[in-house]
Formats: C-alpha cells, structure tokens, sequence
C-alpha cells in the first residue's frame, strides 16, 4: 500500500462512505497486526509508545472506530478552513486505503498512517503548521505551545464524541473565529472579482471631481464603506467614507484619500487574504494553554499601541514606537513576564547599540555622547582622556557606558521590566514627537510609550489604593528605586496585520518588517490552499 499516489478531492461524503470499507481488526487477528503496527511505528517514538502501552490495540481499523475515522477524514477533509496545508494530512490517499486495504498487514500500516495524520493534523490545528523560529530565527523568538502527542492521542481515543474533541483542538478566541470568518468572505469575494478596478489616482481629496473621485467612490462601495450612490464629487458622504477607511487600516482618519491611504484602497481582496492566512497561524502560535493571562500586556508591533487587557477586556491602551525596520534594529516577538518596574532608571548601553552607534562616534571624537559615562569593572568614572576609543570593539571594550537617570536620560522616568535574553523592555522616552506620527518604528527594539505614568498606575492599582501619589513621589525623588509587581503580568509582543478590533470590525496594518510576507510564502510552500494557485 502507498500514500505516494497524486491527491484526489474526494467529497466528503464519497470519503466517509469509503472509510468503512476497510475489515475491522479482530481479536483472534491481533498477531499480524500487532508486528505491523510495531514496525510501521519504530521510527517515531511517541507513536510506538502509545501502541505498546495499549496493548496494539486499533483505535482506526477495530470493531468501534468508524465514529474515530468518520471524525478525523471529515476534518481532514475541512482542513482548508483554517488555512492548514490539507494535502499535508493525506485524506485522499487514506481514504483509498480504507477502501482497499486487505489483511492483517497491510490494515496494520493504514492504523499507523492514520495515527501520523491524525496528530500532524492536531498539533497544527492546537499550535501551529510552521516553525517560525526556522523560518525568522533572527526576529521571532517564540516557544510555540506544543502538546505531547502521547497524551493528544490517548485523549482523542478516549473521546467520547471524537468530532467534539477535534474541533476542540482549535484556538478557542474570538478573535480565531472572527479571522476564519473574514477568510471565508474573502475568498467568496474573490471568487466574485474582488472590489473592481483600482483607483487611478495617486492621491485625492475633498472638493475635488471627475473620474477618478468616481473610481473612488466606486471602490468605497464595493468595499462596504460607502451606500450607493450617484455622486462624481468627493463630497460629505465620500470624506467620512475615506475616514472610517482610515480607522480600519491605522491610518490617521483626516479624511483625505492621501498618498499612504490611496495605496491601502487599492489593496485588493487577496493582500488582505494572506494577511487573515497569517493572522490564522499567528492566533495558533498563541494558544497557550492556560490562557494569555487574565491580566496581560498586548503589544501587537504593527498596530505601535501597547495595552493592558483584564479578562478579555482592553482596560488601558497607549500609543507606542517600536523598532526601526533595520533588521538589526526590529523588536523581537515572544512572550514572557513583567515581574517589576523602575523609576528613575539609569541606561546601560546595550553591547549590539555600542558597537554600532557610539564606539564608531567616539573613536572619531572622545567627547561624543557626553552625556554617557565611562565605567570600570570597579564603579568607576573613567574620563575619557584615558580611553584609546581606537584600541577597542563592543566585544573587547572593557568598560560599561551608562547614561545616569535624569530627564534626558533614554529611558526616561520608568521601565518596566520582563528579564529577558534579548534586552527588550517597555519604557519611557523623552521623545515625546514621535507618538504623533502615523508610522512609530523608531526605536532601537524596545517599546517606547506615549503614557508610560498612567500605565504604571494602571498595573499598580492592583496592589495598592492610590498608586499615583506613591509613583509620582518616587519619580519626584530622583532615586533610581525598583518596584516588584506582587503578581507578574505575562507580555506579549505580537505582530498581527489582520486582526478584530473590540467590537468586531476587521482591522488592517501595514507588514512594516515584511514578516507576513515571508510567513505567507512559508504557508504556501507547506500547501495553504489559496485562490489560483492549487494546495
């Protein structure tokens, strides 16, 4: 028997009807069956294990698995609605199999071709189809949620109502179902030739007339947010349909279809498609068990907004800036545990920034950056005028550059720490002109936030009546004084370009580090069905 054969779509009828054609394994049977299983399974540990520890016993191919099978095939079947790779999971070969299988060994090597669909199937449901860390080890530094296949096998054999169970493999967030949601409006309106022509204008705005404000309007209808209408000017109606464009896509609602908002509207249906595909496989990265945290920090990168989330409720949110699009400057993605503050801090340089920003300036000038200090091993100022800038790297300097707490200082009146190997925190700044800009990829990996006093309230209150006279007096002393969380809070920095906003609507971002690109290329090399090009 091979599964090698080019697949087939079968409906999902024809599979299930050809799934119960296979004998049932009896038990005076078992000895043939048991060898073949046993071989069939010796190079995969977890598979073999759970086989040895029920006694060989089929949990596909015996006398009650038809409800197992019926389950798996039609979910195999169905793959394609989460933008899983379906051709992965083989339905179409192992339902041929069921239909042809013949004696003890060939049924033994179907059992354990069934069992390798079955959990290639479940964990990437439950957590995921990629490897980002293979794909973007350089940017994505994230644990995906793994479970032991042992243990998804056994409890998918004890599963009384195995559909019930598989569908339960599946993130359960709003936010998962609402994507899958849009992905199916997606590809119908695709089907159906997507929004029209793209607008042929660079940029417009109100007041004006002519065809390309017809385009314009055109294509605000066809994409929702405008009712019909006979008007050739870009009037009242045409103004506030461009600004809610604008809410949804992060761009500044002014109003005027500009050059960075006209190049949104001419998106077309399959961008945002493969930006929905990813989200998908994102929000599968993300279903931990146990949770996101009942409280949680959620910075999504490419929305440069950082919120505090209290059982599914977004109770604080400020503006942030995130990294440049440099790669050596991008902030990473993984989650991990804010477990204190500091107010007042002072500003190690980090080794990666003295090596690329400061040693380069102070070779050229001893002086540069004055406002940094040079440290010995011991504490110790060092003047600078015995210092060779020269002689050193960032990997041989033996000194630590530290900027002293202070108005000017980087970090500016607190940072809010979650110790990590990457040196990535969230903290003040005093560059307050940046959060007014539309685009705030500005820093050097850290999050910076635009309201960082209101946000410390907001995570002390938990802990305290009254936080901000207690905050403001430490920021008032000058002291560099740490402040423990008495419950860590998880963070996570995520990068999301197509998520739901609070109450439902579909949002879009711009893939500011090309991560969504690359991850889609990922998807579509691993078999995502999408639109033209066959899975």
């Amino acid at each position: 028997m091979s599964f090698a054969a080019p697949l087939t779509r079968f409906s999902a009828a024809l599979t299930l009807s050809i799934a119960l054609c296979v004998s049932p394994v009896s038990a005076t049977s078992l000895t043939g069956f048991m060898q073949s299983v046993a071989e069939q399974a010796s190079d995969d540990a977890e598979i073999a294990s759970f086989y040895r520890g029920n006694g060989y016993q089929p949990i596909w191919t015996g006398d009650d698995a038809a409800p197992r099978r019926q389950a798996l095939l039609r979910a195999l079947m169905q793959a394609d609605a989460h933008g899983l790779p379906s051709a992965r999971y083989m339905p179409a070969e192992i339902a041929n199999a069921f239909r042809s299988a013949r004696g003890e060994r060939e049924i033994g090597a179907l059992e354990v071709a069934t069992t390798r669909a079955f959990l290639s199937y479940a964990q990437d449901l439950q957590s995921g189809a990629l490897e980002p860390r293979q794909i973007m080890p350089g940017e994505i530094k994230r644990d995906l949620p793994r479970r032991d296949r042992t243990e998804l096998l056994a409890a998918f054999a004890a599963a009384e109502n195995p559909s019930a169970y598989l569908r339960s493999l599946a993130p359960g967030s709003a936010q998962y179902a609402l994507l899958m949601r849009e992905k199916a409006r997606l590809e119908q309106l695709i089907a159906r030739g997507g929004w029209g022509a793209d607008v042929p204008a660079r940029a417009l705005e109100p007041g004006q007339r002519g065809a390309e404000v017809v385009a314009l309007r055109n294509r605000m209808m066809a994409m929702g947010y405008l009712p019909r209408s006979a008007a050739a000017s870009y009037d009242a109606a045409l103004t506030s349909a461009v600004r809610d464009f604008q809410s949804d896509h992060g761009i500044e609602p002014d109003g005027v279809a500009g050059r960075s908002t006209m190049a949104e509207i001419n998106r077309g249906p399959e961008d945002r498609l493969k930006s929905v595909l990813v989200a998908l496989e994102r929000e599968r990265w993300m279903n931990i068990e146990g949770g996101l945290g009942a409280r949680h920090v959620w910075v999504n990168l490419t929305d440069f907004h950082a919120r505090i989330v209290d059982d599914g409720i977004v109770t604080f949110q400020t503006r942030a800036v995130v990294g440049e699009r440099k790669v050596d400057k991008r902030t990473y993605e993984f989650s991990d545990e804010m477990e204190y503050m500091e107010v007042n801090p002072d500003w190690t340089v980090p080794r990666s920034i003295l090596g690329r920003d400061y040693l380069p300036r102070m070779r050229n000038n001893p002086n540069a950056a004055s406002y940094l200090q040079i440290i010995d091993r011991r504490g110790r100022v060092v003047p600078r005028s015995a210092i060779d800038f020269t002689q050193y790297t960032a990997r041989n300097f033996p000194f630590t550059v530290r900027q002293p707490p202070g108005g000017r200082n980087a970090l500016g009146r607190v940072k809010f720490m979650f110790p990590n190997a990457h040196a990535i925190y969230l903290h003040d700044t005093p560059q307050k002109n940046l959060f007014a800009r539309e685009v705030r990829d500005y820093s050097s990996g850290c999050i910076r936030l635009n309201d960082p006093f209101e946000f410390a309230y907001h995570l002390l209150e938990r802990q305290m009546d009254d936080p901000k006279p207690y905050f403001d007096g430490l920021v008032r002393s000058g002291r560099q004084t740490k402040v423990d969380l008495e419950e860590h809070v998880p963070v996570h920095l995520v990068y999301f370009t197509a998520f739901t906003s609070a109450t439902g609507e579909m949002q879009y971002r711009r893939d500011i580090y090309d991560r969504d690109a690359r991850l889609f290329r990922a998807l579509a090399d691993a078999g995502v069905v999408f639109p033209g090009r066959e899975g």
